[in-house]
């Protein structure tokens, strides 16, 4: 712990900047349950099942097999590595909205490639083992069927929306996924900030 002259420190502190190795109160973490989806092949029986649903219904389940009120979930951490088409845009908070959570249970996306679900289980304890707060729920989602085709770097690059009508600009993943009636779909954080 770092002192500045003439703070009140602990017990023997003389005032001076000292550097003490003290032991810190940490919150005991608790792996409370793991569920997943079954493991598909390209193209296989799962190519018809948007990520950000997958991810919804082990949203579900895991607080229905533990009795737990979604509202009581501190905050969802996702990895995805992919981030591109129906994944984009914060898929786990997607994934929050489309399990029915509360909208005040927050969801971040991380991602740290073939480390994602392995890293946000690593935010979420670090969160509990801090005392930032008591439930998480952390996980990660992926299809790469769904995830869509990468193209050379471009001399002059795309239009803003594709002629195809599917471009990915900001607020289009929920309208794609026909959930636009759950939350504000056209919506992006530039514009979004007033409705908090």
């Amino acid at each position: 712990m770092l002192y500045a002259p003439g703070v009140v420190g602990p017990s023997g502190c003389d005032g001076k900047l000292t550097f003490t190795y003290n032991k810190f109160c940490m919150t005991n973490v608790y792996l409370v349950d793991a569920l997943r989806t079954p493991v598909g092949k390209h193209n296989g029986i799962l190519k018809s099942v948007r990520p950000d649903d997958m991810a919804a219904l082990v949203l579900k389940k895991v607080v229905e097999r533990n009795k737990i009120d979604p509202g009581l979930v501190d905050e969802v951490y996702m990895g995805c590595a992919n981030q591109a088409g129906e994944d984009n845009r914060n898929v786990a908070r997607m994934a929050v909205l489309l399990a029915g959570f509360p909208h005040s249970v927050p969801a971040v996306t991380v991602n740290r490639l073939c480390a994602s679900g392995l890293e946000a289980a690593a935010i979420a304890f670090r969160a509990i083992a801090s005392g930032e707060g008591n439930c998480y729920i952390a996980g990660g989602v992926e299809s790469m069927t769904r995830a869509p085709f990468s193209v050379p770097k471009l001399e002059n690059g795309f239009s803003f929306r594709q002629s195809d009508g599917l471009g990915h600009n900001f607020g289009l993943a929920l309208s794609e996924s026909g959930h636009e009636g759950d939350v504000p779909a056209r919506i992006h954080g530039g514009n979004g900030g007033e409705y908090l």
